[in-house]
């Protein structure tokens, strides 16, 4: 199971640190959900899910302030006995003695935050779906053509980098070259970036390192991009017959999810850059309803019928 280290949640969100028991930079999340713990504070504690993050907002500390001090004690009492991994207060609002008499006795981490309580589980929520997602590293090329996210796959050696340049030459943007970071953030959704250590670079035999942001501008990359379009490259073969219609859809399966795959053969005198963008461009209209080889399929189809018709009809 995947997880992350607390210290990078805190990091992230800028978190202020109130009181943080001795463990807690060697903790591991394992969980996107977030818990408001109002429900507990009023005494129920029935399918407490004590393992997620707690967040507690303006309601349940103004619930708290209201509460009769002994009922409020033994709930508070109740609530930070279980092992909870912190508790963030939000709206950076100010914590009542009552709260941090228990998170001590129980050392239980209080963290805060500037952000409303909506705006910081709706933001943590999205950083740990993304941060737990699976996840797993694929060798190809991986651009944003026309807003398509297009996913230059084959072996090593058969121009999927120099088609990237030619591509980044004409306004696209790369978002990794060799090897990219694939996460699956929902059911059918993927979503690709580069490595760290060789973000914005690429390799091209003969030359050697290049860094496509310093050399074409910050306009021609970008962090990470959906994955819509898979190209497979290879060698062409005169034995095989390819798909020359486009009326069968393939796939290629990532992480469980199927993504739209098209097979290109390559041979000198192609132009697999302008053949990429034509993909791409043809996946949006397919996106829009239009399938160019179903209509003239439809047309085949119609034409056939009418001279069966006349035909029949002499």
């Amino acid at each position: 199971m995947s997880s992350i280290p607390f210290k990078n949640i805190i990091k992230a969100f800028d978190l202020e640190n109130i009181y943080c028991a001795e463990n807690v930079l060697s903790m591991e999340i394992d969980t996107s959900d977030i818990n408001r713990p109002g429900l507990q504070f009023a005494g129920f504690f029935d399918y407490f899910d004590y393992h997620r993050i707690q967040v507690i907002g303006k309601s349940e500390m103004e619930y708290l302030k209201q509460q009769q001090p002994d009922a409020r004690e033994k709930n508070l009492n109740e609530y930070f006995k279980h092992d909870i991994p912190c508790a963030i207060i939000s709206r950076d609002m100010q914590i009542p003695e009552y709260i941090m008499h228990y998170a001590k006795k129980y050392k239980r981490p209080i963290l805060r935050s500037r952000l409303s309580t909506t705006t910081l589980i709706d933001r943590l929520v999205g950083y740990l779906d993304s941060q737990l997602a699976p996840k797993i590293t694929k060798h190809g090329v991986l651009l944003d053509i026309y807003g398509v996210g297009m996913f230059l796959m084959g072996e090593s050696g058969i121009g999927k980098s120099e088609t990237a340049l030619e591509l980044i030459k004409r306004g696209h943007r790369l978002v990794a070259d060799d090897a990219v970071e694939i996460k699956k953030v929902a059911e059918h959704r993927l979503i690709g970036e580069s490595p760290e250590l060789i973000k914005h670079f690429m390799e091209l035999r003969g030359i050697g390192i290049i860094d496509i942001k310093a050399m074409y501008g910050v306009g021609a990359v970008i962090n990470n991009k959906p994955l819509d379009l898979a190209i497979q490259l290879e060698f062409w073969d005169s034995n095989k017959e390819y798909d020359r219609l486009g009326l069968v859809d393939e796939y290629t399966e990532i992480l469980g999810a199927k993504v739209p795959k098209i097979v290109v053969p390559v041979r000198p005198g192609r132009n697999l850059a302008i053949i990429v963008e034509v993909a791409a461009r043809n996946w949006r209209l397919k996106k829009l309803g239009y399938n160019a080889a179903q209509v003239i399929d439809d047309r085949l189809k119609a034409l056939i019928q009418t001279n069966e018709n006349n035909n029949g009809g002499g």
